[in-house]
């Protein structure tokens, strides 16, 4: 059986931006569940998007040689880094659920990810979804993160949407899973992609701008100026 660590450990060879958008766009589609009685905190929906993303990326369908989604994915990665995350609750949530995808449970959130679409070509059940109205609060304190667990540290200066930050912290793993050797990563995805998201301090902030950890650029298509940098990946692996 093929694993799904067997994939080249190394990010794929970086292209020219104009390169990039020559190429066929896809999108990354991740979808959060949010019933107005039970919406998730927002820190825990962050946390569970950025761990769909990593799964994804390990499953044998994208990892493996001939994996159903490994064409995609590849075609995805090659042109710009899109993800959108829309919401869905009662009907359209379960008839999302019957898309190929794969639903990651967080303490209190579900995120379904999908493979990467054609950016004009969403399949019906989610081109309807709304992107808007993901505004989620803490439902429980958050505290400092566990020793020695994977960090995705957001930056303090920017005001993003829950969405959009589901988006970034999405990147921001996917940047640090490129970075790791085949044995880290199937450690990490053994731990069930354990990670925490938090907001760093200004001062940690300016530290981790310099540290040559995995930073999220923004391309700035909505919300934020282009370039802005807006996660900073800090896995222990990274910092050895």
């Amino acid at each position: 059986m093929t694993s799904p660590f067997d994939a080249p450990a190394a990010a794929p060879a970086p292209a020219a931006p104009e390169d990039r958008d020559a190429r066929p766009q896809y999108v990354l589609p991740l979808v959060v569940r949010l019933e107005k009685a039970t919406p998730p905190g927002r820190t825990d929906a962050l946390e569970t998007s950025a761990r769909a993303v990593l799964t994804l990326l390990a499953d044998p369908r994208t990892a493996g040689p001939d994996g159903e989604w490994a064409e995609r994915v590849a075609a995805w990665e090659d042109a710009r880094i899109r993800k959108v995350v829309r919401r869905a609750r009662g009907g359209e949530w379960r008839r999302a659920g019957e898309l190929p995808g794969i639903t990651v449970h967080g303490r209190e959130a579900e995120v379904r990810v999908f493979p990467p679409v054609p950016l004009d070509g969403w399949p019906k059940e989610l081109a309807k979804l709304q992107v808007s109205g993901t505004d989620l609060e803490e439902t429980a304190e958050v505290g400092a993160p566990e020793p020695g667990l994977p960090v995705l540290w957001l930056n303090p200066e920017l005001d993003m949407s829950a969405g959009k930050t589901m988006a970034q912290t999405g990147h921001a793993a996917q940047i640090a899973w490129w970075r790791l050797d085949e044995a880290q990563r199937k450690e990490w995805a053994e731990a069930g992609f354990a990670l925490a998201v938090r907001t760093a301090a200004p001062e940690r902030w300016a530290d981790l701008l310099r540290s040559g950890l995995p930073v999220v650029r923004d391309a700035g298509f909505t919300e934020i100026a282009p370039g802005s940098c807006t996660v900073i990946a800090e896995h222990p692996a990274l910092l050895r």
